[in-house]
């Protein structure tokens, strides 16, 4: 199957490293769609986008943060669509700084976790069924590595709810070791930015988005972690090696 007739769902496909990933999609010449409850920003995402690739790119609004709406927005890809042959999955956000544990709320960790692992949930539980059975399918996670460590103080919340979504992709390599459809997961242990707000230390937006790319095109790789901390490592993304 050529990368014409594959038709790639980007959850999350409408943030800072998820629009990276999408124009790299698109110009492999591959279909993408992606879902957000926010119509300015699918506005916001084609402009981003290669002119030549805008009319492979369909937008769809819905929720996927809920049961009910992760079904309905699946209903309406399939209208849009007809299929989807790969999902990349990079919902949530990459920063989060609201205090200590001691001056927040339940409702501020409650957010967290909805944001980082109960969307991440919900969406792979309506969409994976459309991948699951298909070895010429993938389904990559895009994780953040503040899971692992507190970052800095006043971070504590991020590194729960990243941490959470970490287990979570443990916990689906482990529990469908067998399933044909390719399982990845790429973590990322640096910041994302576009060109325009690159700072040192940080990853462009753009260069991450051709090494996912890279992965789902060649789909030869299953149940791995690539870990990236620098730019060097994007080239163990696009070469398939996991670190």
């Amino acid at each position: 199957m050529s990368n014409s007739d594959r038709v790639v769902l980007a959850l999350g496909g409408a943030g800072t490293v998820g629009s990276g990933i999408v124009k790299a999609l698109l110009d492999k010449g591959f279909k993408v769609a992606v879902i957000s409850r926010d119509r300015g920003r699918l506005e916001r995402l084609r402009t981003l986008v290669s002119p030549s690739t805008q009319d492979k790119l369909t937008t769809v609004v819905g929720d996927v943060g809920s049961e009910e709406g992760a079904e309905q927005a699946k209903q309406d890809l399939l209208k849009a669509v007809g299929k989807v042959t790969d999902i990349v999955s990079s919902l949530g956000f990459s920063w989060w700084q609201g205090g200590p544990p001691h001056t927040q709320s339940l409702k501020d960790l409650t957010w967290v976790i909805e944001t980082l692992l109960l969307s991440t949930f919900v969406s792979w539980k309506a969409f994976f069924p459309l991948v699951r059975d298909e070895p010429s399918s993938t389904y990559s996670f895009i994780t953040g590595g503040a899971g692992d460590k507190l970052l800095m103080p006043g971070t504590g919340f991020l590194t729960v709810g990243a941490a959470s979504a970490l287990a979570f992709c443990q916990v689906l390599r482990d529990e469908y070791p067998q399933v044909p459809c390719k399982l990845n997961q790429v973590k990322i242990n640096a910041g994302v930015a576009p060109p325009e707000r690159m700072v040192p230390g940080y990853l462009s937006n753009l260069d991450l988005g051709e090494a996912v790319a890279s992965l789902v095109e060649r789909r030869s790789t299953s149940h791995s972690v690539f870990t990236v901390s620098c730019p060097a490592d994007l080239k163990s993304v696009t070469l398939e090696r996991s670190l």
